[in-house]
């Protein structure tokens, strides 16, 4: 009902503009075109005849709505609203495109040839007046004003026409003059300012013929301007002036003072239109215009199946695009894994600045202990006495053992007995063998714990000097690590590698953003309004302008693939110019980890010697109280053994006859427990009998 009773102003174009889109959308759901099931008969009345015309085909709806758009629009640009022709232009192009021209004659092939011209020459007319009135050059204007000519001429053509002239009746007359009328007004008025240009060009003969020609054309003008309402005859006039004064002076001069040829009209080029106006399109699925699909929840199967097909060509489209991708992603991770570089280390030479985590961490765990240099040197010193005091204990034990053997072994002699082979040892004395034999065990054990103690001192030497660094200033344990030295083109050539390194880092990260892009694009791309607005046979059409929107992303895509090549080069040499440098680098890592390494190996190694140093302590203090008492048993023993053989050697002496004197003799070797009993002073000495061994002097005991 708006759209048959539409007020005569932009809201009526806008109201028709929604009712053509709604139409127009029903119609892709509804079979209600000619001779479908839901056909309904549509009556409108003919502009020109007066008669009622009636079809049962929704196209037909549509063409009248959009016929009254297009004659509203030329009404609203009678009315001065200047942009109007070309929107009328528009609906009358749309109109004759896409409908049959058989619905009724106002809109057969040759009326809607003449609004549309007359619309479009309308238009340019409303831009040769601008360009006029902004003193535009004189050429551009003829140009604007020649294209007027060649729209009015269009327009001439079809109302001359037989089928145009019996439906417009008198109407073709009158407008058939004016428009000729205009034919011949802008044809003077391009000609006037091709006259201009060759003044501006000091072609006087030109400007001549071109005003005299102007001249010619508006008196034909002012001939069919008859009848014409008085503003179109004070135009004519004032035109008149214009140009009649132009052409009086043009000659006058040109007479008098130039005296250039004339040339004839025809030998001149002509002036070629410029055509700055066009039939603004109509988009009947616009939804700025239309407004929201009321139908939107009915979508027919067709639609459905047409966006399955939409959506395989997407799929087909991203599975292409992956394709290279992935080719080129393999290409690439090759290359880099097989260059081995990373780009947050590919220097490491941030990590030379500065004292790393874990052993600021042992630093400032010292820092709060300064007694630990102190208290395992003070647990060295106190192992290392113990062991000697252990070590002088078994070895005064086992001098005790050898001389009481040596002391045995000379009594047996001395008693006349086979001596044993030198080396062989005697039994020990019941006294002396469990003493001989726990001094053997303690010997061993001492042996075993002696390779213990000796290793775990070198150990503590090793730690004490990187403990004595860790406990000092910062600064001497930072002097300590090992740095690289680096020349100016070494650094030079280090700036160059993470420079293409960041390149490559930055063309992947381009990638996935592109190809994320990409697929988001497609996941989000329905089109199933569209296909239901679609007519099938133009499927394949709009699938391919839909698709069209993909081709900025995949041209960022090739362009990003297709520069991977050049940015490995690149690398390449980059990467053969680092070869020393990285070798360098590497040593001095190696040799910076290893330090580290050290220093935190002894920091932790700290509690444990202190633990086994504490324990090597207790093991010798124990060891060290079991050995004295063992010297103890070992001197008391040896006393005992050695008792028991000056009672042995008293019993061997009673037994022997007294010696016979004899000459004296010279002095022989004195032997152990061996007294000459003949002599001037033997009557002084107590007999060897009489004397008790416990009661000589220690020091005369062995003899």
């Amino acid at each position: 009902q708006s759209a048959v009773n539409v007020p005569r102003d932009f809201e009526g174009c806008s109201t028709l503009r929604k009712y053509f889109g709604q139409l127009h959308y029903l119609q892709s759901r509804i079979p209600m075109g000619a001779e479908q099931e839901a056909a309904v008969p549509i009556a409108w009345t003919e502009i020109f005849s007066g008669k009622t015309v009636t079809h049962e085909d929704i196209k037909y709806e549509q063409a009248c709505i959009l016929y009254n758009l297009g004659a509203l629009h030329s009404m609203l640009g009678a009315m001065d609203k200047r942009v109007s022709e070309e929107c009328a232009a528009g609906a009358f192009t749309y109109l004759r495109d896409h409908f049959p021209h058989s619905y009724s004659v106002d809109m057969s092939h040759q009326i809607l040839n003449l609004n549309i011209n007359l619309m479009l020459g309308q238009a340019q007319e409303c831009l040769l007046e601008k360009s006029m009135l902004d003193n535009r050059k004189s050429f551009l204007v003829a140009r604007i004003s020649a294209q007027v000519v060649d729209y009015y001429k269009e327009a001439c053509r079809a109302l001359e026409n037989s089928e145009t002239a019996s439906l417009l009746g008198k109407i073709q007359k009158d407008w058939k003059k004016l428009v000729q009328m205009k034919i011949y007004y802008f044809a003077a008025v391009a000609h006037l300012h091709m006259g201009k240009q060759a003044e501006e060009q000091q072609k006087f003969g030109e400007r001549v013929i071109y005003f005299q020609s102007a001249l010619d054309k508006l008196n034909e003008a002012i001939k069919l301007a008859k009848g014409q309402p008085e503003t179109v005859q004070e135009a004519l006039r004032f035109t008149m002036d214009v140009i009649g004064g132009k052409y009086n002076s043009a000659k006058k001069d040109n007479d008098f003072i130039y005296h250039e040829a004339v040339p004839a009209l025809d030998t001149l080029q002509s002036v070629k239109g410029a055509p700055l106006v066009k039939a603004l399109p109509v988009n009947p699925t616009d939804p700025a215009v239309t407004g929201p699909d009321i139908f939107a929840k009915l979508v027919p199967m067709a639609a459905h199946e047409a966006s399955s097909l939409y959506s395989e060509e997407k799929a087909k489209l991203l599975r292409d695009v992956m394709a290279k991708i992935e080719a080129k992603n393999e290409v690439l991770d090759q290359f880099m894994d097989s260059m081995q570089l990373d780009p947050e280390t590919v220097d490491n030479l941030d990590m030379y600045s500065h004292i790393p985590p874990i052993l600021m961490e042992k630093c400032a765990a010292l820092s709060v202990r300064p007694d630990t240099v102190k208290n395992l040197v003070q647990s060295m010193q106190v192992l290392s006495g113990v062991f000697t005091d252990v070590e002088a204990s078994l070895k005064e034990i086992r001098d005790l053992l050898e001389e009481d053997e040596a002391q045995e072994r000379k009594l047996q002699e001395l008693l006349g007995k086979v001596p044993l082979p030198q080396g062989s040892p005697l039994p020990p004395s019941p006294g002396l063998a469990e003493v001989s034999k726990e001094c053997s065990k303690y010997m061993e054990v001492h042996e075993k714990a002696s390779f213990t103690n000796t290793e775990l001192h070198k150990a503590m030497n090793l730690h004490i000097g990187n403990l004595r660094l860790l406990s000092g200033p910062l600064e001497q344990v930072r002097a300590a690590l090992p740095s690289p030295t680096l020349t100016e083109d070494d650094k030079q050539v280090l700036q160059n590698l993470k420079r293409i390194l960041a390149k490559v880092q930055e063309m992947r990260d381009q990638r996935m953003s592109l190809e994320q892009q990409l697929r988001e694009m497609i996941q989000k791309d329905d089109i199933t309004t569209s296909l239901v607005t679609t007519d099938r046979s133009e499927m394949k059409k709009l699938f391919e302008e839909q698709l069209k929107k993909y081709d900025q992303i995949k041209v960022y895509l090739e362009q990003n693939l297709a520069a991977q090549e050049n940015v490995l080069k690149a690398l390449t040499d980059a990467n053969v110019k680092y070869a020393a440098v990285r070798k360098a680098l590497g040593e001095v890592e190696h040799k910076w980890n290893t330090t580290v390494q050290t220093l935190v190996a002894s920091y932790e190694a700290y509690e444990d010697l202190m633990k086994k140093s504490q324990e090597g302590k207790d093991f010798y203090t124990d060891l060290e109280g079991k050995a004295a008492k063992l010297l103890e048993k070992a001197r008391a023993a040896c006393q005992a053994a050695e008792a028991n053989r000056q009672q042995i050697l008293e019993k061997e002496m009673k037994k022997q006859p007294p010696p016979r004197p004899t000459a004296p003799k010279p002095a022989l070797q004195r032997k152990p427990l061996e007294l000459e009993t003949g002599g001037p002073d033997a009557g002084d000495l107590p007999s060897l009998s009489s004397l008790v061994l416990s009661e000589l002097p220690e020091e005369l005991r062995s003899l």
